[in-house]
Formats: structure tokens, sequence, C-alpha cells
């Protein structure tokens, strides 16, 4: 039987950093939220000592600052005891977020079971499980919070020269993990290194680091993984967050086990209320598919942003002053593991578009000139585009996926401000 080797590969904890936005709406859920990265930190700890694992990984952005709060440094070094009580070797670099001259600066030496990559070459070190040589580790920590454009960050970061630096002993390892904080194709302005030249370095996996989402190459035999990071910290950091557990073993694909560690979801949800009759009807609605996307989740504790949709009577009534705070309210009284930090209303009257087409007017000239545009892709891109540079802002990527979807709200919103004036 072959040699197989199992550690626990995590990134982006951002211990310390801030939760904004929800302090005026639920002192409660901030303090949730502030405190849910500390326990996201403590599970990835339990988890690597009840797993036994071999050695734990972490791919940068320990913290979230380059100076670090007292508590925040106090709390990740007493997870490194924890491990090094427990036999268990740690292997981290620093990210864009805790670059290594923080570190030398600031902070105390870490456990010697533990090892940091240097960020002035590439770096490597040996794996030893019962005096054998199992695993030769490679990598190469930030120095600064940028990484200099002119220079590959995963560049030496080989087999043959982990070889060469450790001597025979390297020779002997079956196996090799390279440790990396990069974009790597994902994100081409943080430190970006060619996929297809990692996967021919000569290393059985990489731990990578930087991409807050989950990520791999391989569903079957990842080689190239992105955990994402411990605990999602705003609406943008939707889904399951946590780390992966890796088995390499000789003769068989890498198995890269994901393990939840969060304790707070965020979700963005669509409603469609076409079918509701009564606001009563709108908040049970809601609150079935809650529970729904709730019950596909890892954690019971969940913050969502809710846009209601489809058309309705009811958009009216939506429209008044106080009505989707008060609807906001109600969900959130509803279940206390559940809270919703937004309501949003994209609902619409039930327009006939074909009769508002015959009747000649404004509207069908509307309509007329809406779909026009909607059929010249380019052309909403180019308008858009100018839009933004007369405000002297960026466009959002976001803009070029969903302008379909923008085209018609806008479409719909404008019919809704046209059809209502006529009615008063």
């Amino acid at each position: 039987m072959g040699q197989k080797l199992t550690f626990l590969h995590a990134a982006d904890l951002h211990l310390g950093a801030p939760f904004r936005g929800l302090r005026g709406l639920s002192p409660q859920w901030a303090d949730r939220l502030t405190d849910s990265i500390g326990r996201a930190y403590d599970r990835m700890i339990e988890v690597a000592v009840q797993r036994q694992v071999d050695f734990v990984v972490i791919a940068g952005d320990i913290f979230d600052q380059a100076r670090a709060s007292y508590r925040d440094y106090t709390h990740f070094f007493e997870g490194c005891r924890r491990l090094d009580e427990a036999g268990i070797p740690l292997y981290l670099c620093t990210g864009n977020h805790d670059p290594y001259t923080a570190w030398r600066r600031d902070f105390g030496e870490l456990p010697t079971s533990s090892y940091l990559f240097s960020p002035e070459k590439p770096d490597f070190t040996l794996f030893c499980r019962d005096g054998q040589p199992l695993c030769v580790l490679g990598g190469r920590s930030y120095y600064n919070r940028v990484w200099s454009g002119d220079e590959d960050i995963a560049w030496g970061l080989t087999r043959r020269a982990a070889n060469e630096a450790l001597g025979p002993k390297a020779v002997q390892a079956p196996f090799g993990v390279g440790v990396l904080h990069s974009g790597l194709h994902l994100d081409p302005v943080k430190a970006p290194a060619n996929p297809l030249e990692l996967l021919h370095a000569g290393f059985d996996y990489w731990a990578l680091g930087h991409i807050h989402q989950p990520w791999r190459d391989s569903e079957t035999d990842p080689k190239l993984v992105f955990p994402g990071c411990i605990q999602g910290r705003d609406i943008r950091e939707t889904g399951k967050r946590g780390v992966c557990v890796v088995t390499l073993e000789e003769g068989m694909p890498n198995v890269a086990e994901f393990v939840p560690t969060a304790s707070v979801d965020w979700e963005q949800l669509r409603v469609d209320i076409s079918d509701c009759r009564a606001l009563p009807d709108v908040v049970q609605l809601v609150l079935r598919q809650l529970f729904a996307v709730n019950g596909r989740a890892l954690c019971e504790q969940m913050v969502t942003r809710i846009t209601l949709e489809g058309t309705t009577p009811l958009h009216e009534v939506l429209k008044r002053p106080g009505v989707l705070e008060d609807l906001r309210l109600q969900l959130n009284d509803s279940y206390r593991d559940f809270f919703c930090d937004a309501l949003i209303d994209a609902t619409s009257l039930p327009l006939q578009k074909d009769l508002l087409r015959e009747e000649g007017l404004f509207p069908a000239a509307l309509l007329a000139a809406s779909e026009s545009l909607q059929a010249d892709r380019a052309g909403q891109i180019a308008y858009l585009q100018e839009e933004f540079l007369r405000s002297n802002l960026p466009m959002p990527v976001e803009a070029i996926d969903h302008i379909d979807e923008l085209a018609q709200q806008a479409e719909n919103i404008v019919l809704d401000l046209l059809v209502a004036e006529e009615s008063r």
C-alpha cells in the first residue's frame, strides 16, 4: 500500500475584519457577526485536532489588517499553540492584508512547530512523519501589501528547486505541496500566476489563498484549490464557507473535502410574489423560501438580502412609505436565526404592453425605443459606459453581466411611472 498524507488547507481568515452597516439595524446581529470570524477560526483548529491531520496550511491573510489588535493576535497564537500541543505542524504564508513586514515588526515568534515562508525568495521545508520524509512544502509570502508586477510570485517554486535546496531527504518524500497567496488567473491584479505553470511545477497540490469564493480546478482530482474564506463577511460572500481537508495518496486522485466553519450564512434571495393577494401572504411566502434556502446551508444563522419581484397589484402598496420596512421587521421578528438586512421592491404592475402599443401614445413610443435598444447589446453597453463616464464613475462589471435584466427593469420602472401619472 502506498503512502498517505492528510492535511487541513485554510486561507483568508481575516481575523479582526469589521462588519459595517448592520450596527444601526440590529446591534445583536452586529455582535454575532463580529464574533463569527473568531468562532470560525476556533472551528478550524478543532477540525484539525479532531481529524488528527498531519499538518495545517494557511495560505495568507490570517489578519484583516497589517497591524492586528492584541486580542486578534493572541487569539491566533492560542490556536497555533493548540496545534503545537496536538503535535500538528503549521505552515503559512502572509498575504496582502497581513504582509511579512508587519509580522517581523510587531509580532512574536511562532511555535517551533510552525513555519512561515519567506517573502525574499522561493522557500522550502520538509515534513517528516516518524522520522521519514513525507512531504516537501514550497511557498512564498507577501513582503508588502502590494506584490510587484515585475515579479511572478510563483517563480522558482518547483519540486526540482525544492529537492536541490533541501537535499537527498526531499527527493525521498513522496508528496509535494505548494503554498501561495495569489490571484492565479482569477484576479490578474493581485500577484497573478499561470495555472499551467503551477500544474507543471512538480507539486501534487497547490494550497492557494486570496480568492474568497471556494474554487478548484477539478472535482475528481483537484490540484489547484482555493478553500475560500472561513466566514462570509458581507452580502457579496454568500454560500458555504470553510476549509478543505486534503488527502494525498500514492497512485490515487487527490481528495479535498470541504468542511464548513462559518456560524452565519449570507444569502441573496429573489422571491416572486405574483400570486400573493395581500401583505401577510408575502411574509409567509418569503419565510417558506428562507427555510428552503437555509435547508441547503451548513449553519443555522442566516443574513439575507431579499428582492421581491413579479407583476402584482401589491406593487402600489409596496411603494407606500414605511411598508417595506414594516415587512422587513415582521420577517425578522418571525424567526430569531434569520435576519433580513434589506428588503428590495423590484415588482411591477400587471401592464398589458400589447394594449399600450395599440394605443399609439407615448408609452407605445417608449416600448418601441426600449425594444430597439435591447436588441442592440453593444449599443446598450456603449450607452451605459457613456453615462458612467459622464458621472465620473467606473462602470461595474456586474452592469454588463446583467444588462438585459437591467434594461427590462428600466423599461418597467418608466412604464410604471407613466401609467401612474395617467391614472391621476
